[in-house]
């Protein structure tokens, strides 16, 4: 396949991903939809029939709810394996599109050199992170959240940030911008992941000081305030040290071998160290004064604030005024 083709099938599987993706959200909105059917009501159900009706039709009230809410809870099984699998497979075209996206370029090279590919990038790898930890952390209850937001943040990137194919400048080509670059996407991943179960617990534990939650509802099916806090410590604390290798080792060697200088104040680079400390500062007081639950959230909120601030922030707000211009 030529450059030119490689270009159009990357502009091709990422508008099939993004129907996949929407498919995928659909699924599971139906699948939650049919969770708060299947809750038994027999404690309310009203009487069917009269005391003087036949045998066979003489159902408990309590039989034919439950009975309603298993056939409820089958179905929503069902559209949750569906929504996994849709989600496999816009995983796959997601992959497919940034694949291509960088066997486009003349020559081949990292898809990852402007602010278009690397948001491309950035969410799939939000995607294979929640693959991946789909059953060892029991994800089911986020689906929602990350097929909506990988399709929004790739509407957002189709629409607003695409740019044409080019070759890299001279500053990105180095072996160092996939060293930095992959650190950077796997810890910004995780991060996303880990924020996402921060929302959800600052989400749950309002709902729930405003009184008992409604039977079947997503909140009342989340896995509970402990385990949400459990699941964003932990994938924090592994993107942390993938974060400051990225920006703190990989990001001021790179800076060296194409500025000459390891450090430069660059709005990036400072932006990249405010996040380092927020996240040092969430994780040493985790350690140290046992925060938990509410207040760890909202540092781990405005760590992620910073991250993409830095990302997409720093571009449209300071421009020219970055050296890291050339990645918008």
């Amino acid at each position: 396949m030529s450059h030119d083709q490689f270009a159009v099938l990357s502009n091709q599987a990422v508008a099939a991903a993004g129907v996949v993706y929407f498919l995928a959200v659909l699924a599971h909105l139906w699948q939650w939809a049919l969770l708060r059917r299947a809750v038994p009501v027999a404690a309310t159900a009203p009487a069917l029939v009269g005391a003087g009706a036949p045998a066979h039709e003489q159902a408990a009230p309590d039989e034919v709810a439950i009975g309603a809410a298993e056939d409820a809870a089958d179905r929503a099984d069902m559209f949750g394996r569906i929504g996994v699998a849709l989600t496999v497979v816009a995983v796959a075209l997601h992959a497919v599109a940034d694949v291509s996206r960088g066997l486009a370029a003349d020559p081949a090279r990292v898809p990852w050199g402007n602010m278009y590919e690397f948001t491309m990038t950035a969410t799939l790898m939000v995607g294979i992170a929640y693959l991946v930890l789909y059953k060892r952390l029991g994800l089911d209850w986020l689906a929602p959240v990350v097929t909506s937001f990988i399709l929004v943040t790739l509407m957002v990137d189709v629409l607003l940030l695409y740019s044409p194919v080019v070759p890299l400048r001279d500053a990105l080509d180095s072996y160092w911008l996939v060293i930095h670059v992959v650190a950077a996407i796997i810890a910004t991943g995780a991060f996303t992941i880990g924020g996402m179960a921060s929302v959800l617990y600052l989400v749950l534990e309002w709902r729930q000081r405003r009184g008992p939650l409604t039977p079947g509802s997503y909140l009342a099916r989340l896995p509970g305030l402990d385990a949400l806090d459990r699941i964003a410590y932990r994938t924090q604390a592994f993107a942390f040290p993938v974060w400051t290798f990225a920006a703190l080792i990989a990001g001021p060697i790179w800076a060296q071998h194409a500025w000459g200088s390891y450090w430069n104040w660059d709005p990036k680079e400072v932006w990249a160290f405010i996040t380092w400390v927020v996240y040092a500062a969430y994780l040493h007081a985790r350690a140290t004064a046992g925060w938990k639950g509410r207040a760890a959230a909202i540092v781990a909120l405005v760590g992620l604030a910073t991250l993409w601030f830095n990302f997409v922030g720093i571009n449209f707000f300071f421009g020219s005024g970055s050296m890291h211009s050339y990645a918008q």
